[in-house]
């Protein structure tokens, strides 16, 4: 049986994948604005040697290498979840600084053109078709502003230089934003995949570990309806015992093997009935089947009652149907079930060990299924009295009197399902 620390150490793995560095290396925000800082600063550089711009520009050059130390600084310390969208507001702040700086020095068109496309590239990138049309929003709205207030530069037609450095530097800015662009692609493409495969296998890890509980129960903590610790609660059930009639006598005849298929075969059929009806399969034990109504979910208890005796009375019939197969394999041990069932208040739920935990259910109901179950002939469907009150008015009972059972300070009435 799979542990529990496997299930675990595929979900650690999941988590590692997003959590870690270098399963999904992030963007690097730093380096593409200390590229594009650097891009802007060369073209103005190379217009104050052309005498495009005023030497005065060349303090941008200052500020260029201050601004990315700056923003990565303020990045590092603000919360993991609100860098995305400060990422975004920042971008929007440079397009303006961008828009101010294009109109400030005259919309020199290779100059501006080269700017604008850098800045609607990283705008697209980050944010999308919205933040592009902000963007372009913002960089207008500057450049608009500054051109009016200073007017636009008389040198329309661009020098070599300062051309050259422009278009080289948009290209290598835009080269190398795309680089990182696609290899982070790629990285969360392997991720997906890796967790994709890993999912697979939870789910299938899942599916052989719900084996070993009860549908009902597995559902309820796979939702997380139901917490996986140590607690019980006390509740009114229906709990229903069988065992097989003959099937000691089965044992001695029978080689191992041949008995084993026989019991599973049994138990098999014998829980798509159970499950069939809403039953909660409790444990097999040696050839006896404990089941019970009324948790993990409940329809009412007169409801849970007349479900259980239903499933008793299919699962006689089909013991019929399964006679009659075992019969025609060459078995001529008549196998017959009996059956006891107790409704009333038991204690249910996890019992155990923290790292080793049982659902389950105790109290007398379930001791007095059981007598009646030990009681019952072979066929015979045996009911107490809080069973019967409950299903009187549905399906037909016969009085079979009063039993002794340990526990119970009087004799207990008893009933057979006709």
């Amino acid at each position: 049986m799979p542990s529990h620390s496997d299930t675990l150490q595929i979900q650690d793995q999941q988590s590692a994948l997003l959590d870690s560095p270098e399963a999904i290396p992030p963007m690097p925000d730093f380096n593409g604005r200390l590229l594009g800082t650097a891009a802007i600063s060369a073209m103005m550089t190379a217009g104050v040697v052309d005498n495009l711009y005023s030497q005065s520009l060349l303090w941008l050059l200052a500020m260029a290498l201050i601004w990315p130390h700056t923003l990565q600084f303020i990045g590092q310390r603000l919360d993991v979840k609100a860098r995305p969208r400060v990422r975004q507001y920042l971008l929007l702040a440079e397009c303006t600084i961008v828009g101010l700086l294009i109109g400030a020095t005259g919309l020199v068109p290779i100059p501006s053109m080269a700017m604008v496309l850098m800045m609607m590239f990283s705008c697209l990138i980050i944010g999308g078709t919205r933040m592009w049309l902000y963007g372009s929003l913002l960089i207008g709205a500057g450049a608009g502003l500054m051109a009016g207030l200073f007017g636009v530069s008389g040198h329309q037609d661009t020098p070599l230089l300062t051309s050259i450095v422009a278009l080289v530097s948009t290209g290598v800015f835009i080269c190398v934003t795309a680089y990182y662009t696609h290899q982070q692609a790629r990285s969360l493409l392997a991720a997906k995949t890796q967790i994709q495969k890993q999912r697979e296998q939870s789910i299938v890890l899942s599916d052989k570990l719900s084996k070993y509980l009860s549908p009902q129960v597995w559902q309820s903590i796979f939702t997380g309806e139901r917490d996986v610790r140590l607690e019980t609660r006390r509740k009114k059930l229906t709990v229903f015992f069988s065992d097989i009639k003959g099937f000691t006598e089965l044992s001695e005849e029978m080689e191992p093997e041949a008995l084993t298929e026989v019991l599973n075969t049994y138990f098999n059929e014998m829980s798509e009935v159970a499950l069939r009806y809403g039953g909660t399969i409790d444990k097999f034990v040696g050839d006896s089947i404990m089941i019970f109504f009324g948790d993990p979910s409940s329809k009412g208890q007169k409801e849970d009652s007349l479900a259980c005796v239903s499933m008793a009375i299919d699962m006689r019939k089909h013991m019929k149907i399964m006679r009659q197969r075992w019969r025609s394999q060459g078995i001529r041990t008549p196998l017959e079930i009996r059956m006891g069932i107790s409704s009333g208040y038991v204690t249910v739920g996890n019992f155990g060990a923290e790292n080793r935990m049982d659902y389950t259910i105790i109290g007398k109901e379930v001791n007095l299924a059981s007598r009646l179950e030990a009681l019952a002939e072979p066929g015979e469907i045996l009911v107490s009295y809080e069973t019967f009150s409950l299903i009187k008015e549905r399906i037909m009972c016969r009085d079979k009197g009063e039993i002794t059972v340990k526990g119970f300070g009087k004799p207990v009435s008893i009933y057979e399902v006709v």
